[in-house]
């Protein structure tokens, strides 16, 4: 079995994160897995120069850092690495597949977007569009938003989520009938997260295309590993 960390933050693109890209890929290659999707808070989140006054194109280029560094890296340990994004709206946060460092390089008109209005664009221009976490609550988090007519699916497992608000995700999901249901870790801490969520298949994944397909029709699984024991030790 294949298995794939589609929701991981690195220091220091992603403010928040603990640990960078070299030690995330170090991680997720000595539990065997096929590779990981890296998914920094985009220039409307926790990006670590959100505030800094450079243009937009050289914001990218620093936002795309640490993916074009993790590549000789995840080439040398023989772990895949697939480019995503994650932006944020008011701690409303989407995982976005499919679209590259070009892609964004030529489209600044986005940061000007709602995200009613960009999410349905990103849709058009073949992202994947998975809502995050949907039921996050946290202090910093004034309310829950739900974008129902504006994404291709939910993430029904978060590993650094609780239970219920997993549960909640689920449930909202199935009644709304999303095609897309991911799982994913969250992991802003390589190997100090004590869970993992992902998704599995039977075959490698050759692309991010090919992962939007094979979530599209359903065909991968989700999967979670328990590391609790090993990282209190």
């Amino acid at each position: 079995m294949y298995r794939y960390e589609t929701h991981l933050h690195t220091s220091p693109v992603s403010k928040c994160a603990k640990k960078t890209i070299g030690e995330s890929l170090e991680f997720y290659a000595s539990l065997g897995y096929d590779g990981v999707f890296l998914t920094n808070h985009f220039l409307d989140g926790n990006f670590y120069l959100r505030d800094a006054d450079l243009p937009y194109a050289e914001k990218i280029e620093l936002y795309c850092k640490d993916y074009e560094d993790g590549l000789p890296i995840a080439k040398k340990l023989g772990i895949k690495l697939f480019f995503g994004v994650e932006l944020t709206y008011g701690g409303t946060d989407f995982l976005i597949y499919g679209l590259d460092k070009e892609w964004y390089l030529a489209h600044p008109e986005i940061m000007e977007m709602k995200k009613s209005e960009e999410l349905p664009f990103l849709r058009e221009q073949g992202a994947l569009v998975i809502q995050a976490h949907p039921f996050r609550d946290s202090s910093y988090i004034d309310h829950i938003r739900l974008f129902p007519r504006c994404v291709d699916g939910v993430e029904i497992l978060n590993s650094g989520r609780p239970a219920f608000e997993n549960e909640m995700a689920e449930l909202y999901a199935k009644k709304y009938g999303f095609p897309c249901l991911t799982a994913g870790s969250d992991n802003h801490r390589a190997g100090d997260c004590p869970l993992l969520a992902g998704m599995e298949c039977e075959t490698p994944l050759h692309s991010v295309a090919d992962y939007i397909a094979r979530v599209r029709a359903g065909s991968m699984r989700i999967f979670t590993i328990d590391r609790s024991k090993d990282v209190n030790q």
